[in-house]
């Protein structure tokens, strides 16, 4: 595997990483695989749990995973190839080659949107019910998975004089061969340490407003006005933003300025209009409580099936030895009458 030295010149720090985390064969596992997987085993886990605690349906908390999680990828790498479309546009077969990066946030969360809509609308289930709980665990996934940015050596910053800036000869070449009016050898905002610290900051505080709000959307808003407000400005010290073609203008930080200003605007109307958050419907509740009575039945007749099997084999040895202790007196008696 080959490592790369990453160093804090103003910190006194030097680190070695690799990209690769370990192989299978010739098949390469990265570190930034794993970490994703790993942000949303933990999201899934904490909103599972959550459920039982918050009263929502545990099994849509997983209609929920299965249908975001691959309608956000989805939409994740749409959104980087039709931003880059001038390299894609040249080889097809490139689109489908998500091993060499290109899946974008916005993208991500555009995508398990739509599939979430539709999901509710064909079964008729409340959508900002929906995205006012789950979304509070999107932050902490994005939080976790920004780590995966550092050991692929990406998504950094222009160059910086503060002490946590860093280097290594990766960023080096980047930079060389991407932005040639700053200098190679100076060390760069750290821009995905960033943006985790302040996706975790607004995971605690989106956990706070879904507990004490109770008005439609108002949870979701919350999240698009503080991540859009930290990515705005996060966005403009990148140097790997996608850009809207033929202009300067960066793509997520645009999108960015959009989603704060209307989520802000939005819940002003919601608190205005006193807008309520609707309810489960009871259909839900029905059907998961009758799963968890068969559930009881089957734990239970497996219990009564064990008692019965322990007492069979409990009862078989005394009727086996019964006989054995009329023969051996038979046998006694024979005796003396000899």
């Amino acid at each position: 595997m080959n490592y790369t030295e990453i160093k804090f010149p103003g910190l006194g720090i030097d680190i070695n990483v690799s990209p690769v985390a370990f192989r299978i064969g010739n098949f390469d596992v990265y570190w930034y695989g794993i970490i994703i997987a790993a942000a949303m085993l933990l999201a899934i886990f904490l909103a599972v749990k959550d459920s039982k605690k918050l009263n929502v349906p545990t099994s849509l908390v997983y209609d929920f995973v299965l249908v975001a999680i691959p309608c956000g990828v989805i939409g994740a790498r749409l959104y980087f190839v039709l931003f880059n479309w001038s390299y894609y546009s040249e080889d097809f077969s490139r689109i489908f080659d998500t091993r060499s990066g290109g899946l974008a946030i916005y993208g991500g969360i555009i995508g398990a949107a739509i599939g979430l809509y539709a999901m509710c609308k064909i079964r008729k289930i409340s959508f900002t019910a929906l995205i006012d709980f789950a979304l509070v665990y999107v932050p902490l996934a994005q939080g976790i998975g920004r780590w995966g940015n550092f050991f692929n050596q990406e998504a950094f910053g222009t160059t910086t004089n503060l002490p946590w800036g860093m280097t290594s000869d990766s960023i080096a070449s980047y930079l060389t061969t991407h932005c040639p009016t700053l200098d190679p050898t100076a060390p760069v905002h750290p821009t995905f340490l960033y943006e985790s610290i302040a996706d975790l900051i607004l995971f605690f505080i989106l956990v706070i407003v879904r507990k004490r709000s109770k008005f439609a959307f108002e949870t979701a808003c919350v999240y698009f006005a503080g991540y859009g407000f930290a990515r705005f400005f996060i966005e403009g010290l990148r140097t790997d933003s996608l850009y809207i073609p033929n202009t300067n203008i960066r793509v997520s930080q645009l999108l960015s300025l959009i989603l704060c200003l209307v989520a802000l605007c939005y819940i002003i109307y919601i608190h205005a209009k006193r807008i309520r958050r609707r309810k489960f419907p009871a259909r839900l509740y029905a059907a998961e409580e009758n799963e968890s009575k068969k559930a009881d039945k089957k734990e239970k007749s497996s219990e009564v099936n064990a008692e019965e099997t322990a007492e069979t084999a409990e009862e078989a040895p005394a009727e086996e030895k019964a006989p054995e202790t009329e023969d051996n007196t038979e046998e006694d008696k024979d005796e003396l009458s000899e």
